[in-house]
């Protein structure tokens, strides 16, 4: 195996270790044994839990966003369609009860991870009132602005995503959500 691809195995093993465990009590051992090395291995690639931990984070972080990226640019497809897979990258694939805990996580140890939690949302935010902005003309009633509609569709997604315990249900309410800000455009030929 190469190094690169040691290195992802490594960070898709550790986030899920830290959120079962909790950021404290996970030992590099943990993470070693999760990801199939050793642990002179695992500190070979990372001097410390710390490093550890915030290039979990950001690994899956990139991973979600530049999936994210990907489907809202794809301009062959119609925006309601790239919105929500955008959004299922974005916030579904992390639903339900290991998410939850990865969610928890973070928010327990913002200090660990320097402005990721801030820094992030705010690109997939921006990728998505591009989307929207490209996406034409609004009905004349219901001009909203499309940061407007990105800041309403982020918040609806946060919401969602507590509530719902799998990715299909949660891309089933994102869809509605979805649909009631495209519902206007579609009646009324915009």
């Amino acid at each position: 195996m190469t190094e690169p691809d040691r290195r992802t195995q490594v960070l898709e093993a550790a986030l899920p270790v830290f959120a079962r465990h909790g950021y404290r009590k996970t030992s590099m051992d943990d993470v070693a044994k999760a990801a199939d090395i050793s642990r002179p291995g695992l500190y070979f690639a990372f001097s410390s839990k710390h490093e550890l931990f915030r290039a979990a984070v950001q690994h899956s972080l990139d991973d979600s966003l530049a999936a994210a990226g990907q489907a809202l640019s794809d301009q062959g497809r119609p925006l309601r369609e790239r919105l929500i897979e955008a959004f299922d990258e974005w916030a579904g694939r992390y639903v339900g009860p290991m998410a939850q805990e990865i969610g928890g996580l973070m928010d327990a140890n913002p200090g660990l991870l320097g402005t990721m939690p801030v820094e992030y949302p705010k690109r997939f935010l921006a990728m998505l009132v591009d989307a929207l902005s490209r996406a034409g003309e609004r009905p004349a009633r219901t001009r909203i602005a499309p940061v407007d509609v990105a800041r309403t569709l982020v918040s609806t997604a946060a919401g969602i995503k507590y509530e719902v315990t799998t990715r299909e249900q949660f891309r089933a309410r994102m869809t509605t959500a979805i649909d009631l800000y495209g519902a206007d455009r579609d009646r009324h030929g915009a």
